[in-house]
């Protein structure tokens, strides 16, 4: 089983990992933590420089748990809810595991919602964490 994880390291981060961890030793397999961000100009660098920060950290969090862990740092100028979808296709992925931010439905509205864009167009299930 091939389990993926969408990572921002913002709101429900920590239980979307504390969750994967439950279901990689469940289905004894490991994970790949995927971050997403749309630009890597050198506007951009400080962004990249954090997102690396917090893979590195994640990965960490995995090693100490004795679960495999490869991390994937996308910057191919999608937005992140297809991009982390078009990974799990490439990936053929049997699992993701994203966080849900909370949003008001008009910042839904106006933003859309990367989880919900996963879960409605993901190859494979997609088990959510708010």
């Amino acid at each position: 089983m091939k389990i993926l994880v969408g990572y921002d390291g913002a709101g429900a981060a920590g239980d979307v990992l504390a969750l994967a961890v439950k279901y990689a030793k469940a289905f004894n397999t490991g994970v790949d933590v995927v971050t997403s961000l749309e630009k890597g100009t050198e506007n951009e660098i400080k962004d990249i420089s954090e997102a690396e920060k917090a893979l590195e950290q994640t990965k960490s969090y995995f090693d100490k748990e004795k679960i495999q862990c490869m991390t994937h740092l996308l910057i191919r100028g999608m937005a992140p809810g297809e991009d982390l979808v078009l990974f799990a296709g490439e990936n053929k992925a049997d699992l993701i595991i994203i966080g849900v931010k909370r949003r008001s439905k008009v910042g839904k509205l106006v933003f859309g919602s990367t989880a919900q864009y996963v879960i409605l167009q993901a190859p494979c299930p997609v088990v959510s964490v708010k």
